[in-house]
């Protein structure tokens, strides 16, 4: 009968309901005011989903390719997935902390007595045996650690998702630079083999005394110019390329080049749909997450600092032999076991004690601090990535419409000059609004594209795991001014 009310009591202390706070979200900017600040289409139909692949709607093969070979090599991913273990790790460290520790004990004495008057005394002794030890959990402090524990590997998993989405969206947009440049490089190619026509038009009409010497230098002086452009354009292009080494863990000559249409081609999609976002877009960025699950992490430590202050009971005991010779040692008559009780009730720790609880509940403010700026992190980073990329449309419109008419201008002066109608000041003119409509376009392509990355990157790529809130009581004392007070 005592052996079924000890096995009661201690049930009933395993699962009792820890002390302590238990985690509520704190009530802090509410959906509908969120919402309100994105100006997001909460009446819509069906609201855009983010895939985490989104990448691949650039349609660049070469692309895909390197975040597919980043995820498996880059210093960035493995040092993440560690810290992923690391996490998973310590979680089976403090779940270890509900059961007793058993350990393997042996022990050997050996001891001379020298008495007056008599031959020295000799003796020997032997014990080996298992030995036991077990706190128990009465106030809940193991269970909040390991809830503590938890809701770490939880954040170190969002951390890894946040990892993996920051890692795609740089190796995006440096790749994307980099084929900018490589553009570039080329319309300024062609353009120098245009000017070297207008060049030799002029050399030819300066010879047969047609042109100026001022025409003739200013040709020669374009054309330079130009030149000049290419070794700046080559440096910028080697840049990114390396940048891609390091992003993507693999040598420079490991990256490939290949084709690209990037940013040449546009990526299709609709700016109306950017803000037919679910309002859980904010709160499930990893970013987001990672910071709620420390927050609730830091939470529950709290629950651990007040069990320290009340009385706490622990098991021991030891099952084995012992003998005086090591030969006969095993046997029913050299058994031997032991079992102790101890209680501790903490009196006087001169502030110590009390001081930790208030350690960890400054630490759990300051959490929440951090979790509040990760919300409105998100919240503006959303607003700025879809406002950018609207504004960005119509000016590659502009862009493209610039462009069209720039050639036709320049066209139309070449013919004009080579028939004596313009001067040669106006056919440089237009040939300079034509390479810079080029570049201005091109950059207006890549832009959108650069633009879509930072909207990815975001709404949180498709990343975000789901919050468990503990089934214990919750804690209706925080609130949205003051939450976690002393």
């Amino acid at each position: 009968m005592n052996k079924k009310l000890l096995f009661c009591t201690v049930s009933l202390f395993l699962t009792a309901c820890s002390i302590g706070p238990d985690y509520k979200l704190p009530p802090v900017y509410e959906d509908g005011k969120i919402a309100e600040s994105l100006h997001l289409n909460l009446t819509a139909g069906s609201a855009l989903k983010i895939d985490k692949e989104w990448y691949k709607s650039f349609d660049d093969p070469n692309l895909n390719q390197l975040i597919d070979k980043s995820l498996r090599h880059s210093p960035n991913i493995k040092s993440a997935v560690e810290k992923l273990k690391q996490a998973r790790y310590q979680l089976s460290i403090n779940r270890a902390g509900f059961f007793p520790a058993f350990d393997a004990k042996g022990s050997y004495d050996k001891s001379r007595q020298n008495l007056v008057g008599s031959f020295p005394i000799d003796s020997e002794y032997f014990q080996i045996g298992i030995d036991a030890s077990w706190e128990l959990d009465i106030w809940g402090g193991q269970r909040r650690l390991t809830e503590s524990a938890a809701a770490m590997l939880k954040a170190a998993a969002a951390d890894f998702d946040n990892v993996r989405l920051t890692l795609t969206a740089e190796i995006a947009s440096q790749y994307i630079n980099w084929r900018l440049t490589e553009k570039m490089l080329g319309i300024t190619k062609k353009n120098l083999e245009l000017q070297k026509e207008i060049f030799d038009t002029v050399k030819s009409r300066y010879e047969s005394g047609l042109a100026s010497d001022l025409d003739y230098k200013q040709a020669q002086s374009i054309l330079d110019k130009t030149k000049m452009q290419l070794p700046d354009l080559r440096a910028q292009e080697n840049a990114y390329h390396n940048a891609l080494s390091i992003l993507t863990g693999l040598l420079p000559v490991d990256i490939g080049k290949g084709e690209s249409k990037l940013p040449e081609t546009k990526v299709p999609f609709d700016s109306k749909t950017l803000y037919n976002l679910p309002i859980s877009i904010v709160r499930n960025r990893p970013d987001v997450q990672a910071a709620e699950q420390k927050l609730i992490a830091q939470n529950a430590l709290i629950g651990k600092a007040l069990s320290n202050l009340l009385p706490s009971v622990s098991l021991a005991g030891f099952l084995g032999y012992q003998n005086r010779s090591l030969s006969p040692i095993f046997g029913a008559d050299y058994d031997m076991y032991t079992l102790s009780g101890a209680a501790n009730l903490p009196l006087l720790h001169w502030g110590e004690l009390i001081n930790q609880v208030r350690i960890q509940k400054s630490a759990t403010r300051e959490a929440f601090a951090l979790y509040q700026a990760s919300l409105l992190t998100a919240i503006a980073d959303i607003d700025n990535a879809a406002k950018n990329l609207s504004e960005e449309e119509k000016r590659n419109a502009a862009a493209f419409s610039n462009m069209t008419m720039a050639k036709e201008v320049l066209d139309l002066s070449l013919q004009k000059y080579r028939n004596g109608l313009i001067e040669f000041s106006d056919v440089l003119t237009a040939e300079q609004n034509k390479l810079s409509a080029e570049q201005t376009y091109l950059q207006s392509n890549a832009s959108i594209y650069l633009k879509l990355v930072s909207f990815y990157k975001a709404v949180g790529g498709g990343f975000g795991i789901n919050r468990n809130i503990p089934a214990c009581q919750k804690d209706e004392t925080n609130s949205a001014d003051e939450p976690y007070k002393d």
